[in-house]
């Protein structure tokens, strides 16, 4: 009798150990899996990595440190499984990189993470207002273009889109397609020290003629309708073949993009878990802007933008929480 109520008790502390060992697992279903994120050398990218990464470690992957590669060489790695997932594919944006590297053969890509991203033209409001411009093709006038002049050489200089990023793919072709080359000088280099510049020039006085997108900090700091105002496009044309109207008929010549988390596709089939985070997390995008507000004011370190990060993150401890309750069940 004895012996049985002895094995009785012994059998209900094991089934109690594997419940608990079971919702544990439940609990952590990426234990023991490495995950390594990319993103480009922007600052600004780095506050939407590491609110996923927060995320991959709460469901116990061991997340490695972010590596720094130009977009390009991001796609190559995670097709190949050297690199695990990035949170900044730009779509369409991006389109021709993501496909040249193997498309969705080799990617894992569902959701869009952050949405409503702008792109476009602008010039400041006090020269908009005193020539009346307001389309780009206003440049094809000589005297317009020269007002945007900072090297005397008569052609209007705009601050453009660093090599590689895929904007520069745009501005290239547009140039060609509306006929401006002859009348603009896309000037190209880090993009953070020219777009500075121009933000001085502003401040001085200047015209300035300059490309950007949301979000970024850019847009706090020259605000659009208060200091500067968009420029419109004569009509569609990109090398995406996309009709970049609005729904309000205005066209500033770059569709409005999403960022999307682009991540390995067999990593993504091995932990559903991963793959369900990555598809269901949301930021509202006017939250990455004031996140990037606050590196452009000189809160720009590791340790502070992951502390913006875990702000967030408590901010929204709710919304958070259901990103990880749905990928937990799809891990079961």
């Amino acid at each position: 009798m004895m012996n049985k109520l002895v094995s009785t008790m012994i059998a209900s502390a094991l089934a109690g150990s594997m419940s608990f060992a079971q919702a544990a697992d439940m609990d952590q279903p990426g234990k023991g899996v490495k995950v390594q994120a990319l993103q480009s050398a922007i600052a600004e990218e780095t506050f939407q990595t590491v609110v996923l990464n927060e995320a991959l470690s709460a469901l116990g992957y061991e997340v490695e440190d972010i590596k720094e590669v130009d977009y390009s060489a991001a796609y190559t790695s995670i097709a190949n499984g050297d690199a695990t997932y990035m949170a900044v594919n730009w779509f369409p944006l991006h389109n021709t990189m993501y496909k040249n590297a193997g498309g969705d053969a080799v990617f894992y890509r569902k959701g869009h993470y952050i949405e409503g991203a702008a792109q476009g033209y602008l010039i400041d409001k006090k020269t908009a207002d005193k020539y009346k411009i307001d389309n780009i093709e206003d440049f094809k006038d000589p005297k317009i273009a020269a007002l945007f002049d900072t090297d005397n050489d008569g052609k209007a200089d705009l601050t453009g889109c660093q090599a590689g990023w895929g904007c520069e793919g745009v501005i290239e072709h547009q140039l060609d397609a509306f006929k401006l080359r002859e009348r603009i000088t896309h000037k190209q280099g880090q993009y953070a020290a020219i777009i500075s510049d121009t933000i001085a020039r502003f401040r001085e006085g200047g015209s300035v003629f300059y490309y950007t997108w949301t979000p970024y900090w850019v847009s706090g700091k020259l605000v659009p309708g208060k200091d500067v105002v968009w420029l419109e496009v004569p009509f569609s044309s990109n090398p995406n073949g996309t009709d970049t109207t609005l729904p309000n008929g205005k066209n500033y010549g770059f569709d409005i993009n999403s960022e999307r988390i682009v991540a390995n596709k067999l990593f993504a089939q091995n932990n559903p878990a991963a793959a369900k985070l990555f598809e269901v997390a949301k930021l509202p995008i006017n939250d990455v802007s004031a996140q990037n507000m606050l590196i452009s004011n000189g809160e720009d370190s590791q340790n502070q933008i992951r502390q913006h990060a875990l702000n967030w993150i408590k901010a929204n401890q709710s919304t958070f929480d259901s990103w990880l309750a749905e990928a937990r069940k799809a891990a079961m």
